[in-house]
């Protein structure tokens, strides 16, 4: 199970690559839709490169297969990453070619899939407009309308050849093929058994998708509080985004139709929303909303509570560690500087009153028809160029009555059980010299010395992860140091992470680790992997 877990950890993380772009694809479209909408005048200077810039960022979004496919293959590589990701671009344009190809001798082409065409062909309206939509064009190639999924095939297949026979080696006439060249070819010669076998496959995931959607829109509030808990539930094992992404960015998450144009996911709906002068505002059940009264409101309240309930002694340190995550959360949305304050100390509080709140605060932007471009106020800069499209008036109380219900909720369980949240336990957070680190370590005695005072957190890191040689992969998301490492046994406790290396926490599955840093994680993943030597 373990193992299971730690494949899954490293997949969320390869596929949050794209998405990171996308989110700012996002931002830029609306700000710039909005300037050339609504502002300025056609023709000019800025309308211009504004037009550009959101064609740009939409060209992005229209294409996330191709950059999924690239960004897995890159990501779940384990070395020469940048050949990974030209396998996978090769991959993937011969798997959507192949696709192509095998359904043309099966006569299915762009003009017999239309709808007038299978009509005339004794389909019914319905079955027609059931098997036309599984059919689409992409990159100038007719094919399956598989969204994203393309991508992560791809991406997935490509990593797994390249992992295999990176390292291959071929009798001397032929070693000009050998390693990277070798995986290429591979690559190139799989997608002709993956394209046929998609082409017979894909109907039937394609109707269970179908079924998995039909059930989301079919369950209703129901639907909704189970997604937002799950996806709250889902984050400590860091695997959270398999049930979000399929949501925000596929077909299960709804299509809909935008100036001719058809967007799947309720994130590139609202970003079509956004572009467009037409529309009168955001899709209400977008499934997304409901992070604005949690993040905005919701665990400030959280945070709050744990202020009040540290040791008054305490309090000023505490204040120290919060303010600063409570500023980060709401700015950029990221929660868990906040959530893994509590998680690893009280665990109980997170799954059983964290995670079920989140899904009512799903709940409430639903039923009150919230509608807003963005749950971080960085993100929501769009929504003044547009105020007509936001319906987000209800969020004046429901975000103060979230906060009262988080902070009531927390402070009530942390009491009442005497939960050792920040401040009320007897641990210290304070950082420490890798001479200090390598003594607790070791078992050594206050002061035994065992390197500098000099070297930097990311060296120390390594040094807790078991050192350079019992480190495999390196990669992190928006939050998380993500490492795969040889032998597990030899990494540093979680108090250790925490008490000493600045983490705010620390996700394990067998052979691979996850270390949360917030905001700071980009930077500290660079100076490992720079200091590891890894591309």
């Amino acid at each position: 199970m373990k193992n299971i877990q730690a494949k899954l950890q490293t997949f969320a993380g390869a596929m949050m690559v794209p998405i990171i772009l996308l989110v700012l694809v996002g931002f830029f479209v609306g700000i710039g839709s909005a300037f050339t909408n609504y502002i300025l005048e056609e023709g000019t200077l800025f309308y211009n490169l504004l037009t550009m810039i959101t064609n740009l960022g939409f060209y992005f979004m229209n294409t996330l297969q191709l950059w999924f496919a690239v960004a897995i293959s890159f990501t779940l590589a384990k070395k020469e990453k940048g050949w990974a990701a030209f396998a996978g671009l090769v991959l993937f344009l011969t798997y959507m070619r192949g696709i192509e190809a095998w359904a043309g001798f099966e006569g299915w082409t762009a003009e017999t899939t239309s709808i007038e065409a299978l009509v005339a062909n004794g389909y019914s309206q319905n079955e027609a407009l059931n098997f036309n939509a599984i059919w689409s064009s992409a990159f100038g190639m007719f094919g399956y309308n598989m969204g994203i999924f393309s991508g992560l095939i791809s991406g997935l297949l490509t990593a797994w050849i390249h992992n295999k026979l990176v390292d291959i080696q071929l009798p001397a006439m032929f070693a000009f093929f050998a390693g990277t060249k070798f995986v290429v070819m591979i690559c190139a010669i799989a997608s002709i058994p993956l394209a046929i076998a998609t082409y017979y496959i894909w109907p039937y995931i394609a109707s269970g998708l179908q079924g998995i959607t039909g059930f989301i829109t079919s369950s209703g509030l129901f639907g909704t509080f189970l997604f937002g808990t799950l996806d709250k539930a889902l984050l400590p094992f860091g695997i959270h985004h398999l049930i979000a992404f399929p949501i925000e960015y596929s077909s299960v998450g709804g299509t809909m139709e935008i100036d001719g144009v058809v967007y799947e996911g309720v994130k590139n709906i609202i970003n079509g929303q956004a572009a467009s002068a037409d529309a009168t505002g955001y899709i209400t059940r977008n499934f997304t909303n409901g992070r604005l009264l949690f993040q905005l409101a919701g665990l400030p309240g959280a945070a709050f509570a744990m202020y009040k309930c540290a040791r008054k002694e305490n309090r000023k340190k505490i204040a120290a560690l919060l303010v600063p995550a409570v500023f980060t959360l709401a700015m950029v949305g990221i929660s868990e500087p906040i959530e893994y304050t509590f998680l690893f100390v009280a665990p109980a509080l997170y799954w059983l009153v964290y995670a079920p709140l989140c899904g009512l605060c799903y709940v409430l932007a639903e039923v009150f028809e919230i509608s807003i471009n963005g749950t971080a106020l960085f993100f929501m800069i769009p929504n003044l160029f547009q105020p007509h499209k936001v319906h987000a008036i209800h969020a004046l109380w429901l975000l103060p009555l979230t906060f009262v219900v988080y902070y009531f909720a927390f402070k009530f369980c942390i009491e009442k059980w005497d939960l050792p949240t920040p401040g009320r336990g007897e641990a210290e957070v304070k950082l420490m010299s890798k001479k200090e680190y390598n003594a607790i370590k070791g078992g050594q005695a206050d002061g035994a010395s065992t390197g500098s005072e000099e070297d930097s957190l990311e060296v120390r890191i390594i040094e807790a992860l078991g050192g350079a040689d019992n480190i495999e992969t390196v990669t992190c998301c928006a939050s998380r140091l993500r490492v795969t490492v040889k032998d597990d046994t030899l990494i540093a406790s979680d108090d250790d992470f925490k008490n000493y290396l600045e983490a705010m926490g620390v996700v394990r599955a067998k052979n691979a680790v996850q270390v949360i840093y917030g905001v700071r994680v980009q930077g500290i993943t660079t100076k490992v992997k720079d200091i590891l030597h890894l591309d």
